[in-house]
């Protein structure tokens, strides 16, 4: 099992080299464009220039101010709160509407994925505009564990096997009845998240109890996810929970 997981990863890494292209942009910028994509199926560009010994990795405000011209409204304190906990979760800071990093030539990969992971996190979180819906999915999915008093950690960080730390969003400790019980709220179930919650699970999975297990709380009020992402998770062993059907979890949960 160990040396399948290993190939899996070392696939994944090869992968991820053969479709980053890089290109100078102007004396002081070259843009990164990463095989990860966001919201509108775009490739995610981070924009990288060396200062001194160091190196800024910026998104060039790409991500907010495409959230805020979708008509996803930032100011609400709670949503504030939620997108500064995301953001410090990776290290990244904010800096106006772009989200940075500070990274010295042995920690360039870690914060290159770090901003990477941030940016998917952040588009996942406010993936609908808000005249859509009252709230988002993350505080849905927390106020429910709240209302069947479900205990649990909020936005945990569990190290990966490649020494890079993947975002949990809530942790249910392992209790007589029950073992750990890792949830990750997706709003938006697709391939390319599914291959997020994957590789998430694959690089963390070895350092947590080997009975821990992994759900992914899928939002299906707009759309039904589609069975090859239902499929995909399966076959990594990650439990999906479809939100309709939540309350049939609340026992799994709860105990």
């Amino acid at each position: 099992m160990i040396e399948e997981i290993q190939k899996l990863i070392d696939r994944y890494h090869a992968w991820l080299k053969d479709k980053t292209v890089l290109r100078r942009v102007n004396d002081r910028y070259v843009e990164i464009t990463t095989p990860y994509l966001d919201r509108h199926n775009d490739y995610i560009q981070l924009y990288v220039r060396r200062e001194n010994n160091r190196f800024v990795l910026t998104d060039d405000s790409h991500t907010i101010e495409d959230l805020r011209n979708s008509g996803v409204e930032l100011s609400s304190p709670k949503r504030e709160s939620l997108l500064t906990i995301t953001l410090n979760g990776f290290g990244v800071k904010r800096e106006g509407d772009a989200l940075v990093v500070i990274a010295s030539p042995e920690t360039f990969a870690l914060r290159k994925h770090n901003l990477i992971q941030a940016i998917l996190a952040v588009n996942d979180l406010f993936y609908l505009a808000a005249p859509t819906v009252r709230s988002l999915f993350m505080e849905d999915v927390e106020s429910w564990l709240e209302l069947h008093q479900i205990r649990y950690t909020p936005r945990v960080k569990l190290p990966g096997k490649s020494g890079y730390d993947y975002l949990f969003d809530f942790v249910i400790p392992k209790s007589t009845a029950r073992p750990e019980r890792i949830l990750k709220a997706v709003n938006n179930p697709n391939r390319d998240t599914a291959s997020g919650l994957i590789l998430a699970w694959l690089e963390t999975r070895e350092s947590r109890s080997p009975d821990s297990r992994f759900y992914a709380i899928l939002n299906d009020s707009d759309r039904v996810p589609s069975e090859s992402v239902m499929g995909a998770l399966m076959a990594y062993d990650i439990l999906s929970v479809l939100w309709s059907k939540r309350e049939e979890m609340v026992e799994e949960f709860v105990a």
